[in-house]
């Protein structure tokens, strides 16, 4: 009986990651994908209370998504204001940042004594990567010290790329969206130059690029300037 413990374990985790698998091919909004994601944190890693998504954007800007409960969300906020903690040394710099007990950790003192008072006595976070500016990490939290072993590692590294490729997904989807609206932009005021001043495709578009280059703008900026001013 011993030895098939192992084995139902396993099965349940390849059963888990085909899910997300098929999650992330389908069209769906990132925030619901990573909730699933978190979800099958808690799930599958023992002593996992809760979990969620941090990501770190341009200046600094914390995005808190997917939490479990409430918590996750609380302890960014913390990190945020305090400016320390192991969920931005996961985004900014380590692949793996791993706290067994906050009472004996010395390297996030004030974060550390907070999340104390919150019930959290363990930490887990995973670096998310991401193809852009935005850092992340997938973050698990015990309310028990001495939560995870080496498994628990191996679990999360395994979502923390699901989660990876989620984000990935929908940055692929936002900038092909982008893409077909700035063609649709430049069309339409490509047509619009031709109407206006009889000239052909190649022309208004050349028409478009120099006033571009003159006004130091982006195309797509022009364009649109061309199609607000059609009516007046």
């Amino acid at each position: 009986m011993q030895t098939d413990e192992p084995v139902l374990d396993r099965h349940l985790l390849a059963q888990r990651m085909a899910e997300l698998s098929r999650s992330i091919a389908a069209p769906r909004r990132t925030e619901d994908v990573l909730a699933e994601v978190t979800t099958a944190v808690v799930e599958l890693i023992p002593g996992a209370d809760t979990a969620g998504v941090l990501l770190i954007g341009p200046g600094g800007k914390f995005d808190s998504m997917a939490g479990t409960t409430g918590i996750p969300h609380e302890l960014d906020e913390l990190q945020r204001t305090l400016g320390e903690g192991p969920c931005m040394q996961a985004a900014l710099k380590e692949t793996v940042v791993r706290t067994d007990d906050f009472r004996a950790e010395p390297r996030w003192p004030k974060y550390s004594a907070a999340v104390l008072e919150v019930g959290v006595f363990s930490g887990l976070s995973f670096k998310l990567y991401t193809a852009d500016r935005t850092a992340g990490a997938l973050n698990v939290f015990g309310f028990q010290p001495h939560a995870w072993d080496a498994d628990a590692e191996t679990i999360g590294m395994v979502l923390a790329a699901h989660a990876a490729a989620a984000l990935a997904a929908s940055r692929e989807g936002e900038n092909l969206n982008s893409a077909l609206l700035t063609r649709d932009r430049i069309g339409q005021a490509k047509g619009i130059i031709m109407e206006r001043y009889g000239v052909d495709d190649v022309r208004a578009f050349g028409m478009l690029r120099s006033l571009s280059q003159e006004s130091n703008m982006r195309l797509v900026d022009v364009a649109q300037r061309v199609i607000d001013t059609r009516n007046t």
